[in-house]
């Protein structure tokens, strides 16, 4: 039985360019990610944006404030491993910087803020899975796979800096938004698109990351957006 959430591994690692530019098949071809992260084993800093060290390529869809840190749940991987029969979709598949065990997206939410080593973290959104682990795993639909699985992971803000490392525990300090666990966020965002007095709420919910506060904002006025860009991009 665990006691207390930690930190099982900690990723970081800067954008670099992987494929080849002349290759024919889409999959195949040049592209630049961070997704491709290696584990730390000494203490390092977290700043208000990262992970000492740590970097994207898309600054406009990772990174940032209110993506500081991508948390993922250890244990799914046996999960993906079983089902896509690919031992090499390990911890650190999906970029995380947190590989956490204790911490899923049922029991993790909106606002809740944990004590991290000497730093301070807050849950701001789920991960909306993007084709860069699409394109590393050649699966053409796994960015799909991840979103209807539930496990996508999270982000955290920073509230407090500090020096974190491996196997630092992750303790509760506060949660304010208990209704809103990632599992219920990504239910509305993916699944009941049309369960509009959800959305509604969830907008409302104060800590919730801006970006995705804009898009069910739009939503509620009327407006949709193909998450085909986001799912496969140049991998189609």
């Amino acid at each position: 039985m665990i006691n207390q959430p930690y930190i099982k591994q900690l990723f970081i690692g800067k954008p670099k360019t992987m494929g080849n530019q002349n290759a024919t098949k889409r999959m195949d071809k040049e592209w630049t990610s961070g997704i491709c992260k290696e584990p730390v084993h000494n203490p390092i800093m977290l700043g208000k944006e990262n992970l000492e060290g740590d970097g994207q390529a898309d600054l406009k869809n990772h990174g940032g404030p209110e993506k500081a840190v991508l948390a993922y749940t250890a244990t799914h991987y046996e999960k993906w491993q079983s089902e896509l029969k690919n031992d090499q979709i390990q911890a650190g598949a999906m970029g995380e910087n947190f590989s956490v065990v204790g911490l899923d997206e049922s029991t993790v939410c909106i606002g809740d803020i944990y004590e991290v080593g000497e730093a301070l973290v807050q849950v701001s959104q789920p991960r909306q899975p993007c084709w860069k682990p699409a394109r590393r795993y050649k699966i053409l639909d796994f960015a799909l796979q991840i979103q209807k699985s539930g496990r996508t992971g999270w982000y955290f803000r920073v509230v407090k800096e500090g020096i974190v490392k491996q196997h630092d525990s992750m303790k509760l300090i506060e949660r304010p938004y208990p209704e809103w666990t990632i599992a219920r966020c990504n239910e509305v965002m993916h699944e009941k698109k049309d369960d509009l007095e959800a959305v509604a709420k969830l907008v409302d919910c104060k800590y919730l990351a801006t970006n995705w506060k804009e898009t069910l904002t739009k939503r509620l006025q009327g407006e949709s957006k193909s998450i085909n860009n986001r799912v496969y991009g140049p991998n189609i």
